[in-house]
């Protein structure tokens, strides 16, 4: 039994070198073009049936943008591109393209007509007004934002049918034009007082707004946040300086029972712990979104840029550019990890910019994924050397890896699968499956008994992270629990996967605890100058 622990924990720890593909967490700077347009990259993608009370009957979609946000980042910190088209699309018949699209499309002002506060310099008879280098000038509160010397603001339209012909219609923030405030990123405790003084502010740009034909109002939020997600990264870079197994029984037991040196649960693995994000944020009513379909859902995220962009060589403030032509999708986001762990570097780029009805040009990354193979080539022969073992194959070998399959591109029948089944990259959400209240999720989703979690949408609790590395391994070949029972899907069998029930982790913990409980769940950011 000892040298079968000692085989497994060898083992896993080649597997770990998966995690390696994270780039930067779970979508952050995911694919070579988006590094370079940061306001652009999408970073987690959320979407669930509302967990806050007396929200029964709402889906929650949170879209995050602009990765790894150092809350002390100013003095401009973290406006979006105000020549983009943020976009979140729901599809609802299962033919891989979008039903509904929520536009987001952002402006920028200074005070005093985009002159910007200025103070009088200089003594009597050599006075000047000179604009001020900060985009504030004094504290700001709930109420009382005189001191903002910069303001973002946004319009938010939905398009019914497809994004490109479908009817687009303005919605309204109930403001005498109709758009919507972003409320200022958290500079700090002397600027804005503390979290929950934050927040308060913050909480003034929670909007309600009515969807055409629809009774019920949608609600909308766009503002910083905590980062949500976790992942353990420099250890991982450091050449997997950890062995990626759970070392207790049971995460956070601190028994010290499981594998033996394998990572522990600890808060000061996660890498992200210290960073905010930028979040768009819709709860939307369940009967307005789901059309005539079966109640299941699509949805993903994209954000698109103007196709050419010339420099303005005597730029002033927001006119440093012209931007012109068709709109280019640059960023594009549904599960996590997909365009890290899946998609080949010479085609992450391309994927970003697809739609998710053309996602068969991708089907080989999934169906013969060779992240798994290339951990085999490299390190079958070492551990069958060093061990003594005879194992075949490290990696799954059920050919094509239709476990895959159903978790990216198909949904799991009667679980997440929409009436009409075409393969695409989506994260599909089942309505009538009943949210789980917070203090009984999972943070193993579907895998952990909660059919409310991921990969049946995906809530800010789930751990995404492991899940995904336990199911590139071949997860789904071995049973899991269904309403309580041990289960296998018919995808694949145990012998198909010889680590497949192993207990990948990267010792970063998350669960609903560590996540708000009422919209729009992501917790308040983080200060740039705590006291």
């Amino acid at each position: 039994m000892m040298k079968l622990q000692k085989t497994i924990s060898t083992i896993s720890l080649a597997v770990a070198i998966a995690l390696s593909g994270m780039a930067q967490a779970s979508s952050h700077r995911e694919a070579p073009n988006i590094t370079r347009l940061p306001t652009l990259d999408s970073t987690d993608f959320y979407l669930f049936n509302s967990y806050e009370a007396g929200r029964t009957g709402y889906v929650t979609v949170l879209a995050n943008y602009i990765p790894l946000q150092d809350p002390q980042g100013g003095p401009n910190y973290f406006a979006l591109d105000p020549a983009a088209v943020y976009s979140i699309h729901i599809d609802n018949t299962g033919d891989a393209v979008e039903d509904l699209t929520f536009q987001f499309r952002f402006s920028q002002q200074l005070a005093n007509d985009n002159m910007g506060v200025k103070l009088p310099i200089g003594p009597a008879g050599n006075q000047k007004m000179v604009a001020v280098p900060l985009k504030n000038v004094g504290a700001i509160s709930a109420g009382n934002s005189a001191a903002l010397n910069f303001v973002e603001t946004y319009q938010l339209s939905l398009v019914t049918g497809p994004q490109q012909s479908g009817t687009k219609t303005a919605l309204s923030s109930g403001s005498a034009d109709g758009s919507f405030t972003k409320p200022y990123d958290y500079i700090g405790e002397k600027t804005f007082g503390n979290s929950a003084a934050y927040q308060s502010y913050a909480n003034q740009y929670m909007y309600e707004t009515s969807l055409p034909g629809c009774d019920a109002k949608a609600r909308v939020f766009v503002g910083q946040r905590k980062d949500p997600f976790v992942v353990n990264l420099g250890e991982t870079f450091d050449l997997v300086n950890y062995v990626p197994v759970e070392g207790d029984s049971a995460p956070g037991a601190g028994d010290a029972a499981g594998f033996p040196g394998g990572i522990t649960q600890n808060t000061a693995n996660d890498d992200l712990r210290g960073k905010n994000v930028t979040t768009l944020a819709l709860e939307l009513p369940t009967s307005c979104i789901t059309g005539t379909g079966n109640g299941v859902i699509g949805a993903w995220t994209t954000a698109s840029l103007p196709q050419a962009r010339i420099l303005n060589p005597n730029p002033a403030f927001d006119n440093t550019e012209v931007n012109g032509g068709a709109l280019v999708q640059v960023s594009r986001l549904s599960n996590p990890l997909v365009n890290e762990l899946v998609i080949g570097v010479a085609d992450k780029d391309k994927f970003s910019a697809s739609h998710p009805k053309d996602d068969g040009q991708f089907a080989d990354y999934v169906t013969h994924p060779s992240l798994p193979a290339l951990l085999n080539v490299l390190f079958k022969d070492a551990v069958n050397a060093t061990l003594g073992t005879s194992i075949e194959d490290l990696a799954p070998t059920n050919f094509p890896r239709n476990d895959l399959v159903t978790a990216f591109l198909t949904g799991v029948p009667g679980v997440n699968q929409l009436s009409t089944v075409t393969p695409s990259e989506m994260l599909r959400l089942n309505t009538a499956i009943a949210a789980t209240p917070a203090a009984s999720q999972s943070a193993f989703g579907v895998a952990g008994n909660d059919l409310a979690g991921f990969p049946n949408g995906r809530r800010p609790g789930d751990d995404v992270v492991d899940i995904a590395l336990r199911v590139m391994m071949g997860a789904l070949c071995h049973d899991i629990p269904v309403n309580g029972t041990p289960t296998n899907l018919g995808l694949c069998e145990p012998a198909d996967a010889a680590v497949g029930n192993v207990s990948f982790t990267d010792g970063a913990p998350l669960d609903a605890s560590m996540i708000d409980s009422s919209f729009p769940y992501l917790r308040a950011p983080l200060a740039g100058s705590p006291n």
